[in-house]
C-alpha cells in the first residue's frame, strides 16, 4: 500500500533499528516501548489485518514465515530464556493504530498475567 507506514518502512522510505529480516518478514524496534524489549513483528507483504491475512493462501504463507522466523528473532532480542508475550492488535476496536499486520514482541521484564 502507497501510504501505510510499515509498507513505507519495508521499502526504506522510513527509517528503522532493523532487528531481523529475510525475503517475507521485517522486526525492527518499536518507537515507542512499553518494555525492555519491545519490536514489531511484520510480513513485508501487505495486509490489513490478521483476519484479512487468515482468509488467503498468500496471507497464511506469510503467517507461517512469521512463525518460521520467531525462533531467531527471540533468540536476537535475547529472550530465549526470560520469556516473552506476543500480541496482535486486529481492528481498531481492539487498538490496532496502524493497519498493516503486526505482531508485538515485548519482554525483558516481569508481564504478569494480566493483559490489560
Amino acid at each position: 500500500m502507497e501510504n501505510c507506514i510499515f509498507c513505507k518502512i519495508v521499502r526504506g522510505e522510513i527509517p528503522s533499528t532493523k532487528i531481523y529480516e529475510d525475503d517475507n518478514v521485517l522486526v525492527f524496534k518499536d518507537l515507542h516501548p512499553v518494555s525492555p524489549v519491545h519490536v514489531l513483528i511484520i510480513p513485508k507483504v501487505h495486509f490489513d489485518n490478521l483476519h484479512m491475512m487468515s482468509t488467503s493462501c498468500e496471507g497464511l504463507e506469510a503467517l507461517n514465515a512469521i512463525f518460521q522466523a520467531l525462533p531467531e528473532i527471540v533468540r536476537l532480542v535475547g529472550l530465549e530464556e526470560k520469556g516473552f508475550r506476543l500480541i496482535n492488535n486486529c481492528g481498531v476496536s481492539a487498538g490496532q493504530s496502524v493497519m498493516h499486520t503486526h505482531f508485538h514482541l515485548i519482554g525483558g521484564r516481569s508481564l504478569g498475567t494480566k493483559i490489560v
